[in-house]
């Protein structure tokens, strides 16, 4: 059995600014750098990890970096763990997205699952690419517990894939907190899922997610 802790990036600038991050390198705030912070405190304190993989942007990375630094792993950067490519959605304000793009943003809002960004990856695009990442990840670390520090759109997707729902359904799926962890079991070439979005460390650092998106 191979255990992947899913752990979405600390609070961002594009999280601030309500704004679609995509695969612009926004940073993290001094917010998300705490809830990272306590994050690797609660996966040192509850976990024994071999190593971090993380998205290669910047906010995932950094999250990563934290993660490893309290737990003595090393760091591993994976382009194939970003966000989704958000095309021309990328690192303008959902309400400018809904202004200039609002049909593909009304399939985005209603049916996330078999939407797009304009000019960009689809949401069945990301998923394909993502779980081609666990997968190789979990197979590289038989037996062991890894952390991967990734985005939302990725996390939201794994979801339907590893409950073998089709991505019709992810418009039901919640998002997940910042920081927060969902825990992705491999063995015998299934995946299942554990704890999902788990969140309770942070007390009162969660970011409040917004409901436009």
């Amino acid at each position: 059995m191979t255990t992947l802790l899913l752990i979405r990036h600390g609070e961002s600038e594009a999280n601030r600014d309500k704004a679609f991050g995509g695969q612009s390198d926004a940073r993290l705030l001094p917010m998300g750098e705490k809830q990272a912070e306590i994050t690797a405190k609660y996966i040192a304190e509850n976990y024994k990890i071999s190593k971090v993989y993380a998205s290669d942007l910047s906010r995932a990375l950094k999250t990563g970096k934290i993660i490893a630094k309290a737990s003595g792993a090393p760091l591993i950067p994976c382009k194939n763990l970003r966000e989704i490519y958000a095309g021309d959605w990328q690192g303008i304000t959902f309400s400018e997205i809904e202004r200039r793009f609002p049909e593909d943003y009304e399939k985005w809002i209603s049916d996330i699952g078999h939407a797009a960004c304009t000019g960009g990856e689809s949401v069945k695009e990301l998923s394909a690419r993502i779980l081609g990442a666990l997968c190789e990840i979990a197979k590289d670390n038989e037996g062991k517990t890894v952390a991967v520090a990734t985005h939302a759109i990725p996390i939201r997707a794994m979801q339907c894939e590893m409950e073998n729902l089709p991505l019709s359904e992810m418009k039901n799926i919640p998002w997940v907190s910042n920081a927060s962890v969902t825990e992705a079991i491999y063995e015998n070439g299934k995946w299942t899922l554990g704890k999902v979005g788990y969140d309770k460390h942070l007390a009162g650092f969660k970011t409040v997610i917004p409901k436009t998106i």
